[in-house]
C-alpha cells in the first residue's frame, strides 16, 4: 500500500519537472533564428531538467524536400547527464526523427550551403578535421563523424513513429 501511495505522489512531480519537448521545439522553429541557443527549464542539483535548443537552418534536397535541423541538449538527473540529438523536421515543422549523438561536442556547429558541418571542438580530436553531412540525396541513414586519423563515430537516424 505504501508503494502505491508513493507512486501517486511522485508521478505528478515528474510531470512538473519535465518540459513539453514538442512545444518548445515548435517555439524555436517559429522564431526562425539561426545559430541562437534557447534554454528551457532549469537544472539544479536537487531536481529539474534543462533543454538547450539551437536551430541551424534548413536544407533542400535535389528532389525539392526541405529539412529543418536543430541541435538539442537535454540535461537531467542528479549528475546532470545529457542527451544530445540532431533533430530533423520537415518544411511544416513536423518532427521526423533524430540522430542521437554521444557527447555535445559531437553536435554540428553550423549549416553551410546545404551541408551540416561538424568542427572538432574536443581537445582529443584533430582541430583541422571537419566532417560534413550532405543532404543533396535526402537524409542519410548513417553518417561518420571523424575525430582524428580516420577514427571517429558512426551515428544513425532514428525515425519518429
Amino acid at each position: 500500500m505504501k508503494k502505491i501511495f508513493l507512486l501517486l505522489i511522485l508521478i505528478p512531480l515528474l510531470w512538473k519537472t519535465q518540459i513539453n519537448d514538442q512545444n518548445i521545439r515548435l517555439e524555436v522553429l517559429r522564431k526562425n533564428v539561426i545559430g541562437k541557443e534557447f534554454i528551457f527549464g532549469k537544472w539544479s542539483e536537487k531536481d529539474g531538467t534543462e533543454t538547450h535548443l539551437k536551430y541551424l537552418g534548413k536544407v533542400q534536397t535535389s528532389d525539392g524536400k526541405i529539412y529543418k535541423i536543430m541541435n538539442s541538449v537535454w540535461n537531467w538527473g542528479l549528475s546532470k547527464r545529457a542527451t544530445n540529438r540532431i533533430l530533423i523536421f520537415n518544411e511544416r515543422n513536423q518532427y521526423l526523427g533524430n540522430y542521437y549523438v554521444s557527447v555535445n561536442l559531437d553536435l554540428p556547429t553550423e549549416l553551410q550551403n546545404g551541408n551540416l558541418i561538424f568542427r572538432n571542438l574536443d581537445s582529443n580530436c584533430d582541430k583541422n578535421v571537419a566532417s560534413r553531412i550532405i543532404f543533396k540525396n535526402g537524409l542519410p541513414k548513417q553518417f561518420f563523424r571523424e575525430c582524428k586519423n580516420k577514427s571517429g563515430d558512426i551515428y544513425s537516424f532514428d525515425e519518429s513513429n
